[in-house]
């Protein structure tokens, strides 16, 4: 994928998180997910939200999802 700059994105983290807010990942979806045309899904760590993130294609982002849910104990 093409370099993607994250300052517009919305950026939200799972229910699951808990209400401490810390030790978690933030998603933000690329492209325009109300249009259904999804490009992308950017990963970063909410301890540092100005830091790097990972960038994943649409089928790139489900396999890993499939591949933690696959492997997990």
């Amino acid at each position: 994928m093409a370099p993607v700059h994250t300052g517009n994105l919305r950026w939200f983290k799972s229910s699951y998180s808990g209400g401490s807010g810390s030790d978690c990942v933030e998603i933000a979806v690329l492209g325009e997910a109300a249009a259904g045309s999804v490009d992308g899904v950017a990963v970063r760590d909410s301890k540092n939200p100005t830091g790097p993130h990972l960038t994943f294609s649409r089928a790139g982002f489900a396999a890993l999802i499939d591949s933690m849910r696959t492997d997990a104990p």
